[in-house]
């Protein structure tokens, strides 16, 4: 999949190519919208593998509406975009996936000055109380939220969810490497769920200085070429 980027600012990392992949793996179908899509990556690789996925995707700034759109026809995907502020999009419309790498850095890390980066990482653009809550107000009736977050602040994710009535059913730690913290978590939440939570084995990115088999293989899957440019 070729995938043009901003040439500066804001690119997209690992954290969407593995987001991609434990998506995939609970088979999406039906409507699905990718929440602050950045260039598209994620929602686009996931529409790409699952035919009978409808992807729509919710981003507001304007430069990466362009790039999603521009990837999304270079890639022949049906791809349907809103300009918008995920807090602002219309309630009448339901879905049954939302998927998400949202902005998480919290509060007390020491913000970037660029536009760009400030509303693509930092939480406080999009709050998790209120970005679950929107969620749970656009979902369908037993439907799926599917997303990664810092580790650090899964109390917090499991706090958030529970609010909205929804539940963590399948949660993913990422660890950089197998002597270090986890540093990225992946959420599979449903709304009205009672189901406990399934704690999948741990995911090592990296095995010494190389990426591990799994984070090979997954790269191998996506196949994506990143090119930066100017639109």
């Amino acid at each position: 999949m070729i995938l043009y980027q901003p040439d500066s600012g804001y690119c997209y990392n690992s954290d969407s190519i593995f987001l991609y992949d434990f998506i995939s793996s609970f088979k999406p179908k039906g409507r699905v919208l990718d929440v602050g899509s950045g260039c598209g990556v994620v929602g686009l690789l996931v529409a790409r593998d699952n035919e009978k996925v409808e992807l729509e995707a919710v981003e507001k700034q304007k430069t990466f509406v362009e790039y999603a759109t521009i990837n999304a026809r270079v890639n022949k995907i049906e791809y349907k975009i809103h300009k918008s502020d995920f807090l602002e999009l219309d309630e009448d419309v339901k879905y049954d996936y939302i998927i998400s790498n949202p902005p998480f850095y919290h509060d007390g890390v020491t913000k970037s000055q660029n536009e760009m980066l400030f509303h693509a990482r930092y939480n406080i653009n999009l709050p998790i109380d209120r970005f679950f809550k929107k969620v749970s107000r656009v979902l369908k009736p037993n439907s799926h939220f599917i997303f990664c977050y810092d580790a650090s602040q899964f109390g917090a994710i499991c706090a958030g969810l529970d609010k909205v009535n929804m539940r963590a059913v399948d949660v993913q730690f990422i660890h950089p490497k197998i002597d270090r913290v986890s540093s990225l978590v992946m959420v599979h939440a449903r709304n009205g769920s009672k189901s406990l939570m399934k704690i999948w084995p741990p995911f090592i990115s990296f095995e010494g200085e190389e990426l591990s088999q799994k984070a090979k293989e997954i790269y191998k899957k996506a196949r994506t070429q990143s090119i930066k440019c100017q639109i």
